[in-house]
């Protein structure tokens, strides 16, 4: 085992902070499925309509990704009161949900853990660097009947 790999139980706090965001914003739980490694020889993120991506350093480097349909995002900024549902909502939104999970991942990693503010982009309009060597994992999930997936590409440093 690499002992560069995160742990199951830092698995886990990412895990329930999708599911704590999702109950914490709209009084319905995300179903979380299991985690599961990424291939670590294509780009460790599994594009949607939108990507929010937070890069990490310091006890931890590489990144979280928070990717998801637009019908989903569109869904949230609802529940939100947003009215408008234009393109830059929906990225305002995606980096916003990437932002709220790393700040409780922080929690868990402690200060050690420098976080970037969000990048938000539609598709695979850009690149993530890749800054972990381990391979990614893909957390899924579904909220109401849509699919999203936190993918966290983190190295303990």
């Amino acid at each position: 085992m690499n002992s560069h790999r995160l742990t199951s139980d830092d698995i886990e706090v990412f895990s329930e902070s999708i599911s704590h965001f999702f109950a914490t914003l709209t009084e319905e739980r995300a179903n979380v499925r299991s985690a599961y490694l990424l291939d670590e020889h294509k780009a460790p993120i599994v594009w949607d309509d939108f990507n929010g991506v937070i890069t990490v350093q310091g006890s931890h480097v590489g990144s979280l990704t928070f990717s998801a349909p637009r019908a989903l995002l569109s869904h949230v900024l609802l529940r939100m009161g947003e009215k408008q549902l234009s393109d830059d909502h929906h990225r305002d939104v995606v980096g916003e949900i990437a932002n709220t999970l790393s700040g409780r991942v922080r929690r868990h990693f402690g200060d050690g853990l420098r976080i970037s503010p969000p990048q938000s982009f539609s598709g695979q309009s850009q690149r993530v660097e890749k800054l972990a060597r381990s391979a990614a994992y893909a957390i899924p999930l579904r909220w109401k009947h849509y699919e999203a997936n936190l993918v966290v590409h983190l190295d303990v440093a």
